[in-house]
């Protein structure tokens, strides 16, 4: 399940961290992220799935 989560979080960043959190502080951080660069976005993404 975390590859995929991971390969949707490549193509939407916060939809990547929904799944994994829910909407939390993580979420909108991403959402943040995402929205001041998509490269950001991606990185913690991929930091949150990959952590937890």
């Amino acid at each position: 399940m975390d590859i995929l989560r991971i390969l949707l979080s490549i193509l939407l960043p916060p939809v990547g961290v929904f799944l994994q959190v829910g909407i939390g502080v993580q979420f909108w951080i991403n959402i943040l992220l995402t929205l001041l660069g998509y490269i950001p976005g991606i990185v913690h993404a991929v930091y949150i799935i990959a952590t937890r």
